[in-house]
């Protein structure tokens, strides 16, 4: 009995002799060749170096004096040669996402499948019937059975090798081979179990967050604080703005995810708690702070218009990222990502609401009072309802992020009296923000309107302002929809009545011209024209279209089909009452001396040179066309 247990004892040492020579051997700080070649190059030297691994680390507790020294001194050479391993292996394959496989679909892997020992060797296990599902999730599952050394088998599919897998937005690539993954994993087995635990962390947050890094520059995201964004000025930001959108859903849905599922591949069957989200944290921790930081610099930076569809565009992709963000970053270790997305998207909304309520205010203060030329249509009328008109199309968001109505001091002279109840009762929030937004356009160009010393071309500039909302409101389907049919007439009217009060103010004096009151005689006995009245009237209607034409000529009406309305208005009154005056009076002229001097123009002329009216002409352009 005694000789056999010494039996065991010699068979022991000498295994452990053995293990420890494997290990020196490997020792790159004494070897030349240990320096210059790697162990994971080679299967059969992969083999006897975990074995011999193994075989060291059962002696390191388990006995005392002599040996127990040297299984600890080649268990810290075995894991300094096992840490530059593993950092050899991750460092061959850290290059940056190809984004060129971004658009690929994921295709499907085969459901055969391999069992893949430590010793190299391989089975079929032949069930092609397999679930895809099971596959696609169960691609590193241990075996349940291991080998006394500690080996496990390792589930891998056959065909291209790959453990990638795909959801409804969420792409999970293979990151590396699938060998080199199996590879790592055992590597992380024995440092863990060694009480490596940290050094193994630190070494693989450190190489994959490196290729993290290498991915964003790939991408176009760059490490900007978030005083450098609020530094940046506003055409640079929207076209970080874009590419960040871009560049977010690939970093959420493929490298973070992927960065994810790498880890519980590598460290699945390691058996520490939790190392896998240590390890996850460790590698994209700050990329994800680093992507996120850009977001929040915008949603708290200064409000103003112009960046209110760039922050929409935001807003709707964390929201559409949101679902995705919690699925990839549902460890505990990484709520602090989950709450500075959601408190990014909640500041992102805020500002919209901000901005919007300062628009209206920028819109009720803008202070222009030089009259644009010609009465045409105002910058500012321009601005807004393109601005508007923009806003509709983000309806789908911003209906969810508009909840109150608009509000106007009652008490304040400076702001529109409007009566909300006279519109549709169904409308909303957002369609009384745009209607509001309208009517207080309309209340500043009434002021600017009074800048105008002619109160005709007072009355052109609101008709032709009056005219570009209604065309921009039906112009667009969104925004005919919210501002609805009846607040649509209300403003067709408005634009009517203006040409209406500019017909009345620029073309009365000359068709008073053409009255027949003062141009009589009467005597005792007789009563009849009389000629010097009526040679008087003639020079006066001459003098008054010259002038309404020379000035007239100088307005501009900016929409065709309304400048040819116009026009044909103004000749429907004046052209029959020229025409009925020149019937009854002409004979009484042109039986006297001179009657060129009072008969300057035909009705055919007439009709010609109203023809002139709103076009914008100058006055040389003017001059140039009266002598031709």
């Amino acid at each position: 009995m005694e000789q056999t247990h010494a039996g065991v004892e010699d068979c022991s040492v000498s295994g452990f002799e053995s293990a420890e020579k494997v290990i020196i051997r490997w020792d790159a700080t004494a070897s030349e060749e240990a320096r210059e070649k790697m162990i994971f190059n080679d299967p059969n030297e992969v083999k006897l170096y975990l074995n011999a691994v193994d075989e060291i680390q059962k002696f390191v507790s388990s006995s005392a004096g002599d040996v127990e020294n040297r299984a600890n001194s080649a268990i810290q050479i075995a894991m300094a040669r096992l840490e530059d391993e593993f950092r050899n292996i991750l460092v061959c394959h850290s290059s940056p996402i190809n984004s060129d496989s971004l658009m690929l679909s994921s295709s499907s892997s085969s459901s055969s499948q391999l069992e893949v020992d430590e010793d190299g060797t391989s089975s079929n296990n032949g069930n092609e019937d397999d679930d895809q599902e099971e596959e696609e999730t169960d691609l590193l599952k241990r075996s349940s059975s291991s080998a006394s050394t500690g080996s496990a088998a390792v589930r891998l599919p056959t065909g291209r090798g790959s453990y990638s897998r795909s959801t409804s937005s969420i792409r999970e690539i293979e990151l590396i081979p699938i060998e080199s993954v199996v590879h790592l994993s055992w590597i992380a087995r024995r440092m863990v179990s060694a009480g490596y635990l940290r050094e193994c962390i630190q070494v693989y947050g450190s190489v994959r967050k490196s290729a993290v890094d290498s991915s964003f520059r790939r991408l176009g995201i760059e490490k900007l604080s978030i005083g450098d964004v609020q530094r940046l000025n506003w055409e640079a930001l929207e076209q970080k703005i874009r590419r960040w959108i871009r560049a977010a859903k690939i970093c959420v849905r493929v490298v973070f995810a992927s960065e994810k599922l790498l880890c519980e591949h590598v460290f699945e069957s390691v058996g520490a708690v939790n190392i896998h989200e240590a390890c996850f944290m460790e590698t994209v921790k700050g990329p994800a702070i680093q992507l996120f930081n850009f977001a929040e610099a915008i949603s708290i930076s200064r409000r103003s218009p112009e960046k209110l569809f760039k922050i929409l565009d935001l807003h709707d992709a964390l929201i559409e990222l949101l679902p995705d963000i919690e699925s990839v970053f549902d460890l505990k270790s990484s709520d602090s990502i989950r709450v500075q997305a959601a408190e990014i998207l909640s500041r992102l909304a805020e500002a919209a609401r901000g901005i919007l309520s300062e628009f209206e205010n920028a819109v009720l203060r803008e202070p222009s009072r030089v009259p644009v030329p010609g009465g045409t249509i105002h910058p500012l009328t321009r601005y807004v309802m393109n601005y508007i008109s923009l806003i509709s199309e983000y309806r789908p968001t911003l209906i969810d992020l508009i909840m109150s109505k608009p509000s106007r001091n009652a008490t304040d002279s400076n702001t529109p009296d409007f009566d909300f109840s006279e519109l549709e009762n169904n409308k909303g929030p957002l369609a009384l923000h745009l209607i509001w937004i309208i009517v207080i356009l309309q209340f500043n160009l009434e002021g600017k309107s009074k800048y105008y010393k002619n109160a005709a071309l007072s009355h052109l500039f609101i008709m032709n302002n009056a005219h570009y909302i209604v065309q921009k409101i039906k112009g667009s389907p969104e925004l005919r929809e919210m501002i609805g049919d009846l607040y649509l007439r209300k403003l067709t009217g408005k634009f009517r009545q203006a040409a209406t009060y500019y017909q009345r103010a620029a073309w009365v004096k000359v068709l008073y011209c053409l009255r027949d009151e003062g141009l009589h005689t009467k005597g005792s006995f007789s009563s009849g024209v009389s000629r010097s009245a009526l040679r008087e009237r003639f020079k006066s209607f001459n003098a008054l279209f010259e002038e309404v034409h020379r000035v007239q000529s100088q307005w501009l009406v900016p929409d065709s089909q309304l400048r040819e309305e116009l026009k044909i208005s103004i000749l429907e009154k004046l052209s029959p009452a020229y025409r009925s005056f020149l019937g009854r009076f002409r004979s009484h002229i042109e039986s006297g001396k001179h009657p060129e001097n009072y008969i300057k123009i035909s009705v055919e002329d007439l009709e010609t040179e109203v023809l002139d009216l709103f076009e914008g002409y100058s006055a040389t352009q003017h001059l140039r066309r009266r002598s031709e």
